[in-house]
């Protein structure tokens, strides 16, 4: 063993071996193993009642999720090595799905690092640690990732508030080179630029890339609307396929000046409109006007980040839907999403439907996105599947 024990009690060992890497603090046997006695991020071996070792992980005993185990092989244990490892083997994927060196590098427990993300913008990394485990090796980890990949900048965003329910500090640091005033991206066939310490999460959705794809067959010589649209990943994307118009409402004034520099980067200004505002009083606005669009984009924040979220995020999002639906031309397209966990994918297709019919209109399901592979599923962590996108054409009634 490399670390403390922790040892489960009987019986509360099945998640683990089905894969999944969360311990509760009810699950721990504390008569064996204090989880008082135990600093926040400390190394521990995680072993079953009858103590066989389980794995190698880290430990917090002040969160509900008290430990996340990391390793399952006796020889390799959480530690720098370990780290160089794993991003190795994320590096592996990215590079064969990926043209560019813009995406998700590493995706917490999906890529074997509970509590680390790693996104990377060309030649720049920012990097996320929600974990008290995490946080015990950050240096460990800005020297992994300088290993690895090289970067010229790396850029610590743990501003997070999940770091508080982990007894963390929220702060940002430069931990390599110098930090450039924007960052680059390059996705499908358009170019952006990104706040690198403003923006929200690291500056870029990188989960909606292959969605947005997507979304492009959609758009030529079509009148579309960007909901939520942040810095115009969607909107100036649209117009760059060939959209006619297309209007950004967001309701941060930092983000649109983005957007509205984005668009002047990729030469479509004289076909983006920029909105700001709340986006269901700018809905309520433009059906006043009687504007109409042959093409709607939701892609809302998070509505339901608690299951005790759901009915009042549910409501909020057949609102939102509803509103969307109200200023689509007579056969035109909604593609709307939600990054909701606890919102399935049935509930979210069916909150849809029940917009639909409300407005007495007809729906047919196109296309189905989900997360873009760089963001990878844990298929024994349900928690990891946590984005879904629908590609509907609005009708009339039939």
């Amino acid at each position: 063993m490399n670390g403390s024990p922790l040892s489960l009690k009987k019986g509360c060992e099945s998640r683990l071996r089905s894969g999944h890497c969360w311990v509760y603090s009810n699950e721990v046997d504390t008569d064996k193993t204090p989880l008082q006695g135990m600093q926040p991020g400390q190394p521990v071996d995680i072993v079953s009642a009858s103590g066989k070792w389980l794995g190698s992980g880290y430990v917090n005993p002040h969160s509900l999720i008290c430990a996340r185990l990391v390793s399952r092989d006796p020889n390799h244990p959480l530690n720098g090595s370990l780290l160089v490892h794993r991003l190795k083997i994320a590096l592996g994927l990215r590079e064969r799905l990926y043209q560019k060196p813009y995406y998700r590098l590493l995706f917490g427990e999906s890529d074997g690092l509970p509590g680390l993300v790693v996104d990377r913008y060309g030649d720049a990394v920012v990097v996320q640690i929600t974990t008290a485990g995490m946080e015990w090796l950050k240096e460990s980890v800005v020297a992994a990732i300088e290993k690895v990949v090289k970067p010229v900048c790396i850029l610590l965003r743990n501003d997070a508030v999940i770091r508080e329910s982990e007894g963390l500090v929220r702060y940002t640091e430069v931990a390599l080179g110098d930090l450039p005033e924007r960052l680059d991206v390059a996705e499908n066939s358009a170019h952006f630029r990104v706040a690198a310490a403003e923006g929200q999460k690291t500056g870029w959705f990188f989960d909606q890339a292959f969605n947005r794809a997507r979304m492009v067959n959609y758009v030529a010589g079509k009148r579309v609307l960007d909901l939520f649209s942040y810095v115009g990943a969607w909107g100036v994307q649209a117009a760059v396929a060939g959209a006619s118009d297309v209007y950004c409402v967001d309701s941060s004034k930092l983000a649109l000046d983005q957007a509205e520099l984005n668009a002047q980067l990729n030469g479509v200004t004289d076909r983006v409109a920029f909105v700001q505002g709340d986006v269901f009083d700018a809905l309520r606005d433009l059906r006043a006007e009687q504007e109409k669009f042959d093409v709607v984009m939701v892609d809302p924040p998070a509505f339901i980040k608690r299951r005790r979220d759901l009915k009042e995020g549910t409501l909020a999002y057949r609102r939102l839907n509803t509103a969307a639906m109200q200023l689509l031309s007579r056969d035109g397209i909604l593609i709307t999403s939600s990054c909701s966990y606890h919102m399935t994918t049935q509930s979210l297709l069916q909150t849809v439907q029940q917009s639909a019919r409300h407005l007495d209109r007809s729906l047919q399901l196109l296309e189905q996105g989900y997360q873009s592979p760089d963001h990878p599923i844990h298929p024994a962590i349900p928690e990891t599947a946590y984005l879904k996108t629908f590609y509907l054409r609005v009708l009339p009634t039939f």
